[in-house]
């Protein structure tokens, strides 16, 4: 697994590089292949990597299973910073996110066509090139495998061991505000700020949080203005929405796409919405960790549950009504941090949970 797991480490795969993320995913495919699974399908894309679709058994219904092969590292950072090994930690550039997860998707897989075993459904796994950006061109594969599937598992890490049963909504915003240029020195009172009408926005946008409902709003980007002795004719900024459930994520929407110029003579637009909708708990889906966790049990540790304030390609699946489990990759941290590691004792134990859970969900 290990001498695996640098070989992915080791090849750079940052989301916009097509070239890169390409032999991450052939790289990725073939070694799904080589372990039993059969590649059904390749998506090619213009400028995001290409999807592959790899499957194993059969039967009227399947289990999904979700990987992402992009990283939020830049090309070259493998080579600055290959895969190494301290304190039995695997380090290393998307180690953690995800690679290390699609590794105990492959080993599962190759355990049990390695012991011949026969799950009771098709186990389709989805190997995806852009879901550090939300997945503008996997969800509609994602969403159309869901809604074929019984259940959803998602080989996103888990930070100290326990499985994901919950994460919140994602909404993104772009505010585009219009003032009224003027010399701010000689005929300042003829202008009107979009900077200073983005300031107020921004502390409306701020006071919308409500941290006791788990509604975060961040505004994360800002620009404006041309110079300093200009009264600034145009400003934007970038919005984050976080929700706990559909009616929030509902309802912050419309508030952030009108909100009303506070200015007069400022024009305010508002453009974006809800990428992932909430990955909400449904006994469903406790069900499914309740499963996990007596599987967990009987191979000798102890999971929980968790939820996160983070969306994964989870929420496309959980929001169709398919019952989902997150966090089901490697034992770690750091994801999107140069302290990104694994825990390599904890490899097989996962890759076993995965497998046991492919066999045993009926």
């Amino acid at each position: 697994m290990v001498e695996q797991l640098a070989q992915w480490v080791n090849q750079d795969s940052p989301t916009y590089d097509k070239v890169a993320v390409d032999t991450m995913g052939q790289m990725m495919a073939e070694a799904f292949v080589e372990a039993g699974g059969t590649l059904a399908a390749i998506y090619p894309q213009p400028e995001m990597g290409d999807h592959y679709t790899i499957t194993y058994g059969a039967g009227e219904r399947q289990i999904l299973v979700l990987c992402h092969f992009d990283t939020v590292w830049p090309l070259g950072e493998a080579k600055k910073r290959p895969f190494s090994i301290e304190n039995g930690h695997g380090k290393g550039p998307g180690v953690y996110d995800m690679k290390a997860g699609t590794l105990n998707g492959l080993f599962a897989l190759q355990a049990i066509h390695k012991l011949g075993l026969q799950p009771p459904h098709k186990l389709v796994y989805l190997l995806t090139s852009d879901e550090e950006i939300g997945s503008p061109t996997s969800r509609e594969l994602i969403e159309a495998e869901a809604r074929r599937s019984s259940y959803c598992l998602v080989l996103e890490g888990s930070r100290n061991g326990p499985l994901t049963t919950w994460r919140k909504g994602v909404g993104r915003f772009e505010l585009e505000i219009t003032g009224v240029a003027a010399h701010a020195g000689v005929d300042p009172e003829k202008g009107v700020s979009a900077v200073e009408e983005l300031a107020r926005q921004i502390q409306i946008l701020h006071a919308m949080t409500d941290l006791t409902h788990g509604i975060t709003v961040n505004v994360g980007v800002i620009s404006g203005g041309e110079r300093s002795n200009v009264i600034a004719p145009y400003a934007r900024a970038e919005i984050d929405l976080r929700v706990m459930t559909r009616a929030d994520g509902e309802a912050l929407t419309q508030k952030i796409l009108n909100l009303p110029p506070q200015l007069p003579g400022c024009q305010v637009r508002v453009v974006g919405g809800i990428n992932r909708w909430p990955f909400e708990e449904t006994p469903a889906g406790l069900d499914l960790f309740e499963k996990a966790r007596v599987i967990a049990q009987g191979l000798g540790f102890e999971v929980d549950k968790i939820g996160s304030g983070g969306g994964s390609d989870g929420n496309f699946t959980s929001s169709l009504g398919v019952p989902t489990l997150d966090g089901l990759g490697a034992l770690g941290y750091g994801a999107h941090a140069l302290s990104e590691h694994v825990v390599l004792d904890a490899l097989p134990l996962r890759a076993a949970l995965v497998a046991e859970l492919l066999v045993q969900l009926d």
